[in-house]
């Protein structure tokens, strides 16, 4: 019974250790885009078309540091063209990491503006920079 017994044993340790080793590895970049008209995004040599209302997502991004830039197009009629916010900039991602950049827009007397916003599951209190939350 002994000879049975420590062979399933350790088989179970294993299985258990291997169980508790597992971790989320996937990564994620997702695009919304709430402007009136298509965003076009460089990330990776790859153009990114994300079109008005859409939402487009990149799955399995290899662990590192990228550039991403954002271009649009704009409404007839626009006299004058400005974008705010994380437009473009450097992502880095790690196991687990996941993006969001949201896009909206504004068209008022000529003028259009293109906003983007960025979040992310990264632990920003990691960073030595204390609570970006806090007082």
């Amino acid at each position: 019974m002994k000879k049975i017994f420590t062979p399933i044993a350790l088989i179970l340790l294993v299985l258990l250790l291997i169980a508790g080793c597992t971790t989320n590895s996937e990564t994620k970049l997702t695009f919304k885009n709430f402007a009136t008209n298509k965003v076009f995004v460089n990330f990776r040599a790859s153009l990114i078309q994300v079109n008005a209302g859409a939402t487009v997502t990149v799955n399995d991004i290899p662990r590192g540091t990228y550039n991403y830039e954002t271009t649009y197009e704009v409404p007839q009629g626009t006299s004058t063209a400005t974008s705010q916010g994380a437009v473009s900039g450097e992502l880095t991602f790690d196991a687990g990491t996941e993006v969001l950049i949201v896009y909206s827009s504004t068209f008022v007397d000529s003028v259009y503006t293109l906003y983007a916003s960025l979040s992310s599951n990264v632990d920003l209190s990691s960073t030595g920079g204390g609570d970006p939350v806090g007082p």
